[in-house]
């Protein structure tokens, strides 16, 4: 294993030159025929689309039975990671690492591809609110003071820009001490502000439960308006996202900060910081906010670019249109971090067994090996890659189109599209570039 990702991941061999070429012409035909070929009207409702759920499902998911099991289990699982952070060694065969940087940062994306927004059910902070709140005889879910809508996500944004900078660029990030500064940090920010503006402050403000809803949004699983659980396909799940002040910047640190991932494993990049007599930390905290000005700019310009249908405010277009990137990151992390989760996922596991490191085994996982079956299947895992990098695009292109004929005057819906499309098939080929030259 090679230490990188702030815990240590097995390092991919780049993809294929074929491949990439291939998953970037992929990419553009499928966009060119979804832009001349597609419907024409707004395909996509949240508040009628999808059918019911089963009925023993959905009294099993609305159950405060379920909820609080849930609950329980993520502050549970809490308590027992903060128990290793604080008295376990300051290694990194310490499992806090590989919950932080593993379980949780990557292991959000197909949990909640696969159930919804995971993170907002089992969230220790949302439990800790609840529990203070009546403790203390007050409302968790309002909170003192109501949240102004210009705040928007700028919280999670500014959240989610100082863990990939932790995990990224910080060169202390392999030790416990940081840590445990960043989600004290990370506790203090939320608690106090949920007791504010209430839950409403979690829903803007926590970098992991924005991340979890988003990503879930591509699930099968949502709810219309009346909160009524429903089955329905990814893309009109993802419809039901609202644009929101700050939306954007969410998106383009996720999406920034993975490319950014990628390409500081660059040869030419790596042998820059050994060299160079700048400070290396500055120099890649300037690069990583410069790849996500990069990505929110030039999404910004783009749907900004034609003026929409009387009554939508073109200042309001990028935020409606924010969704569509939601794809286009879960495919490119997908694909980023495959064999980083499996494999550092595994080892992970073992070592929560562990937490003290002095030879037990609490959770039965111990004696568990790690299976590099991934890694030793190159032409699997490329083409893997390249399927899911390209799957998000074609899933971000239609979100797009559905919201620019809903959005877009009648004459200008399919040149109105253009800027967008330009810039959905420049982020996917980049992906892809650096995918192939990392």
């Amino acid at each position: 294993m090679v230490f990188a990702h702030g815990v240590g991941g097995a390092q991919d061999l780049p993809i294929p030159a074929e491949f990439a070429i291939a998953g970037a012409a992929a990419a553009l035909a499928v966009s060119f025929i979804v832009l001349a070929l597609a419907w024409r009207n707004p395909r996509y409702d949240a508040a009628t689309s999808g059918r019911p759920a089963p009925d023993r499902l959905s009294r099993l998911v609305d159950s405060p039975a379920f909820a609080w099991t849930l609950r329980i289990l993520g502050l549970t699982f809490f308590l027992y990671v903060v128990w290793a952070a604080l008295a376990g060694p300051d290694l990194l065969i310490n499992p806090t690492f590989g919950v932080v940087y593993v379980l949780l940062w990557v292991g959000l994306v197909p949990a909640s591809l696969l159930f919804g927004p995971v993170y907002k059910a089992v969230s220790p902070v949302r439990t800790l609110n609840l529990l203070l709140g009546k403790m203390l005889g007050g409302d968790p879910a309002r909170g003192m003071y109501e949240l102004s809508p210009r705040v928007g996500y700028w919280p999670a944004a500014v959240g989610l820009f100082a863990f990939v900078w932790l995990e990224l660029v910080y060169p202390d990030s392999t030790y416990l001490t940081s840590i445990r500064l960043w989600f004290a940090i990370y506790l203090a920010v939320l608690l106090v502000g949920s007791a504010l503006f209430g839950e409403r402050w979690l829903e803007r403000a926590d970098p992991f439960e924005v991340y979890s809803t988003l990503i879930g949004h591509l699930s099968v699983f949502g709810r219309r308006e009346d909160g009524t659980l429903v089955l329905r396909s990814p893309l009109a799940n993802l419809d039901t996202v609202r644009p929101a002040a700050g939306l954007v910047a969410v998106v383009a640190v996720l999406f920034g900060s993975t490319a950014f991932d990628s390409f500081k494993d660059f040869g030419v990049w790596v042998r820059f910081t050994q060299t160079t007599m700048l400070d290396v930390t500055l120099v890649n905290t300037l690069v990583l906010l410069a790849f996500c000005l990069l990505v929110g700019l030039s999404f910004v310009a783009a749907t900004a670019a034609v003026a929409p249908k009387e009554g939508v405010r073109r200042g309001d277009l990028p935020a409606l249109f924010a969704h569509s990137v939601v794809p286009i990151i879960a495919g490119y992390m997908f694909a980023h971090y495959l064999t980083y989760f499996v494999e550092s996922g595994q080892q992970t596991m073992i070592q929560l067994s562990d937490p003290m490191n002095t030879g037990a085994n609490l959770l039965g996982t111990a004696d568990w090996q790690v299976n590099y079956w991934l890694s030793s299947h190159p032409t699997f895992l490329a083409v893997t890659k390249v399927l899911a990098v390209v799957t998000g695009h074609v899933l971000g292109v239609i979100a797009a189109h559905d919201r620019a004929v809903r959005l877009l005057p009648r004459r200008h819906q399919l040149t109105g599209q253009l800027p967008l499309l330009v810039v959905m098939v420049f982020y996917t080929v980049t992906g892809l570039y650096l995918l192939f030259g990392a």
